[in-house]
């Protein structure tokens, strides 16, 4: 099997679907649908078909553009089973025991709920990339609307587990923020601020932040920094379980 190539398309305000196309066999899929147009756009100036839309939770600026697309080209809509009654047009809701595959590449449902109960994340082994919509960002994590605290940490240690050269693809732009978060909770980070340089710099020109790697988070981002001594020394919470310290971050940055 070839690579695929991979476009990363923003939309709304800060929102990033992403296109997967197998020139092989010319199937060509969507991770969420934020904006139907946007993406029909980026479809018809490659000429592609969309055959499949991969969503990762019911939230609206995710799900927005499933009904005008899978009435457009006839997509399989795929998503969390248990928020099937809440993602319209769904074709297929799964689980980590359901076994999917695109275009030959087998893909892992993880079940990582937190920001919604239903949450899930999309990984691909064989290709080492990884969809994690709102669970895990670039130098942040979603917010807890659904689940609590300990839930998210379970679901973002899933994705801490995975190799740490998997390339992380996240559902939003919200890097420069969450740098300016991290290097008030860990500004002794060297790598850190190489990081908040770089990403700085990419936003003034305009280029995204994404896709960043699972190494780089695990370097960078506090959400996956739990057990760190600087962290744990700022935030008071020295012998305190890693979930508790995650808890605290994220009480933290709701209030940032």
């Amino acid at each position: 099997m070839g690579a695929f190539e991979i476009v990363l398309l923003p939309c709304l305000a800060d929102n990033y679907s992403v296109l997967l196309h197998d020139p092989a066999s010319s199937e060509t899929a969507a991770i969420d649908a934020p904006h139907a147009a946007t993406i029909r756009a980026a479809l018809d100036a490659r000429n592609w078909r969309l055959n499949h839309l991969f969503i990762t939770h019911h939230h609206t600026d995710h799900t927005a553009g499933i009904a005008e697309l899978k009435g457009h080209y006839g997509s399989s809509v795929t998503g969390p089973e248990a928020e099937a009654d809440r993602i319209p047009g769904l074709t297929r809701g799964v689980t980590e025991a359901t076994r999917l595959e695109f275009a030959g590449h087998p893909i892992r449902a993880l079940e990582t709920p937190g920001h919604t109960l239903g949450h899930v994340t999309y990984y691909m082994p064989e290709d080492g990339l990884v969809f994690t919509g709102d669970t895990l960002f670039s130098l942040g994590c979603g917010r807890i609307f659904e689940g609590d605290p300990r839930m998210m940490w379970t679901s973002i240690s899933k994705i801490a587990a995975l190799p740490g050269d998997t390339r992380i693809y996240c559902g939003h732009e919200y890097t420069l923020g969450n740098a300016r978060f991290a290097m008030n909770v860990e500004p002794e980070n060297d790598a850190l601020k190489a990081r908040v340089a770089e990403v700085q710099a990419l936003r003034a020109a305009g280029e995204p932040t994404v896709p960043t790697t699972l190494d780089l988070e695990k370097a960078t981002n506090p959400f996956l920094r739990p057990d760190s001594r600087m962290i744990r020394a700022r935030l008071g919470l020295g012998g305190a379980p890693d979930w508790e310290v995650f808890a605290r971050l994220r009480q933290l940055k709701n209030k940032a």
